[in-house]
């Protein structure tokens, strides 16, 4: 299972300056908040499930912890979405369902983030969200402690494709930069 890239969808080191500018532009404190990063992915503030979500990726993008994405923590939000290894897009991943952060995670953390991807997806597939998550338990969990960890989840994506659809997060963030972004590069 690899991951294909094309070139264009690289941030070039050419394109910094470019980066640098049009972020200033939208955040001209040179951080940006939850609120506009809620804003920016089109997240209404009356939608608490939603919101809760995108706090998790926010908070998983903040990585000194300061509750705003200042430019270094944006380029390298940028560079994870548009050009990160498969690896580190499932490390990603893991963190944002590891909502307390424990390094484990349990069937409620697994259920509530594939409720939230149900409902912005608004997924009608032929299972609910109690059986998707019962299902990667089931071929996940390899110990059958009732918990993942890091190396569980890793290797379970990454042995079928089913379960590396359900684990691996899609917020479209590619097809946002793509259309918000690098036009003004």
């Amino acid at each position: 299972m690899g991951q294909c890239q094309s070139e264009d969808e690289e941030v070039e080191l050419s394109q910094i300056q470019a980066l640098y500018t049009a972020f200033m532009q939208e955040c001209p404190s040179g951080a940006l908040h939850l609120h506009e990063f809620r804003k920016i992915f089109g997240i209404p503030s009356s939608s608490e499930t939603e919101c809760l979500y995108m706090e998790r990726i926010f908070k998983s993008f903040d990585k000194n912890r300061d509750n705003v994405i200042d430019f270094m923590e944006f380029v390298a939000a940028v560079n994870l979405v548009l050009r990160g290894k498969l690896e580190d897009r499932l490390k990603w991943s893991f963190k944002v369902y590891d909502r307390d952060e424990n390094g484990k995670l349990d069937r409620s953390e697994v259920k509530h983030i594939i409720k939230i991807i149900y409902k912005l997806r608004e997924n009608n597939a032929d299972m609910t969200p109690n059986e998707v998550c019962d299902r990667i338990f089931e071929l996940v969990d390899s110990n059958k402690d009732g918990q993942i960890t890091l190396a569980e989840f890793m290797e379970g994506a990454q042995k079928d494709d089913w379960i590396m659809e359900q684990l691996k997060l899609d917020v479209n963030a590619t097809g946002w930069f793509k259309e918000n972004w690098q036009k003004k590069l």
